[in-house]
């Protein structure tokens, strides 16, 4: 499932990751850090919500 960040848009697809911040291809973003933030505008992961 993907994740979209409601401040700037951004979505987090765990099939691509977020390889720029230390990401791997595959991870859920349940299993992403608890200080991982939006690399587009530095939303902390509460601003996502799963994309319909």
């Amino acid at each position: 499932m993907k994740y979209k960040c409601q401040v700037c848009g951004y979505v987090y697809n765990p099939e691509v990751g977020n390889p720029g911040n230390g990401i791997s291809p595959g991870t859920a973003f349940a299993d992403l850090p608890d200080d991982w933030v939006c690399p587009v505008c530095g939303a902390t992961k509460d601003e996502f919500k799963p994309e319909v």
